[in-house]
């Protein structure tokens, strides 16, 4: 996901932003229902997915058209995908890219694209940040958990300096403190198992009598936004099934960070 402009559902006035809220429908009651605040915010953004299929070149195009027409009925993060209507009806367009066998080639072939992607910035996964941060808070506090590292990675800290300090001219100054570089963002990647795998139909009410059944909570992890013109490979900009049924682990995995720590 690469996200080109951004505009937040919020009213902004000094130091207080209020959410646009909706009003939901009336209860059973004929009541008001609770209003749950909720963030929204419109997004431009550039889908990339991978496909592995021996169709041949002449279907390239209607494959990517079909995909297309998929996408425009989906949801992305809840949302609609629409048109958007002061971008170019042939920038729209969905395109099958074809990368070459040959290394060089194909970093020219991604040259070219990350420039069509500015400017705009990818979503790609720091599980590393989290493991470094926590390791840092222990140093500190032996019982800091990873939910203290994830909290802290996801909020900007201040903290009071003093300038000229001593001086008859010494004065507080508030600095932000950013244990890393880069935009970090708080995200969910996936759902890990709080309950053993029940066969199909052995849970009353379940959604269907075919499929197995697993109680879940949301995991969440930290990532990064990331100009596409630091990216060294395709992949770095992909996300990928990475499940642990063992383990009771279904989630979402990105490499990007692999590449970056070795930078």
């Amino acid at each position: 996901v690469i996200c080109h402009d951004f505009e937040a559902q919020a009213t902004e006035g000094g130091y207080i932003r209020g959410f646009h809220l909706t009003r939901n429908p009336v209860d059973k009651t004929g009541g008001t229902a609770a209003i749950v605040e909720e963030g929204r915010v419109h997004l431009d953004i550039t889908l990339i997915f991978t496909i592995d299929t021996a169709a041949a070149e002449s279907e390239h195009e209607d494959i990517a058209k079909q995909i297309g027409e998929i996408v425009a009925g989906m949801r992305i993060a809840g949302g609609s995908v629409i048109p958007n209507r002061d971008v170019p009806s042939h920038k729209q367009r969905p395109q099958w890219v074809t990368l070459d066998d040959d290394e060089e080639a194909r970093q020219k072939q991604f040259a070219r694209l990350k420039r069509r992607w500015l400017p705009g910035f990818a979503l790609t996964l720091r599980d590393d940040y989290l493991t470094q941060h926590h390791q840092t808070l222990q140093q500190q506090n032996p019982e800091a958990s990873l939910l203290d590292a994830w909290l802290d990675l996801s909020r900007l800290n201040h903290y009071c300096a003093l300038e000229n300090e001593g001086e008859s001219n010494e004065k507080p100054v508030w600095q932000a403190q950013r244990p890393y570089r880069g935009w970090l963002v708080p995200i969910p990647v996936g759902y890990g198992a709080i309950s053993d795998l029940f066969q199909p139909g052995e849970v009353a009410n379940a959604r269907d009598a075919k499929t197995h059944f697993r109680f879940v909570e949301s995991l969440y992890s930290i990532g990064e936004w990331v100009s596409p013109h630091r990216m060294k490979q395709p992949e770095d900009l992909l996300w990928y099934v990475d499940n642990d049924e063992e383990a009771g682990l279904y989630r979402l995995n990105n490499d990007y960070h692999l590449r970056a720590t070795a930078q």
